[in-house]
């Protein structure tokens, strides 16, 4: 089922509910990004909502139960750099090759508790986790 209507917008009863929160930009970009995948992979979902999810993370980040737009595009982990087909671990949509500065940022945003004494990678994890109770509590 295509995931963009025929002006090429979004159709948000059939994106996942975390980008339905999210700005009409992640929204298009999964869909389209789904929508070319779904052709170039004959049909495989599986296959396309991963490639969607990879294009999304080049441009947005997760915080919370939403995708936010971030402030340089590019590959969020080393999945996503890697493309589809690889193996590397993901950081579940957070932005692991941003700053220890920016992901500090953001867990002051979640409210993570302990982070002023946390390394880069421990940041990264407790976004994680956050924002994974947070997308669960959201429904």
């Amino acid at each position: 089922m295509p995931k963009t209507s025929r002006s090429g917008a979004a159709k948000r009863s059939e994106i996942p509910a975390t980008l339905q929160r999210s700005d009409a930009k992640a929204q298009r970009t999964y869909a389209h990004a789904y929508d070319a995948a779904i052709e170039q992979y004959d049909g495989d979902e599986e296959a396309a909502h991963r490639v969607a999810f990879a294009a999304l993370k080049h441009t947005h980040e997760k915080v919370g139960d939403r995708w936010r737009p971030k402030a340089e595009n590019g590959p969020s982990d080393q999945r996503a750099e890697e493309g589809y087909g690889s193996t590397a671990p993901t950081a579940e949509g957070v932005d692991a090759n941003a700053s220890k500065a920016h992901l500090y940022d953001v867990a002051r945003e979640l409210e993570i508790d302990g982070r002023s004494r946390m390394s880069k990678a421990e940041l990264v994890e407790a976004i994680e986790k956050e924002n994974a109770r947070r997308t669960r509590a959201a429904g």
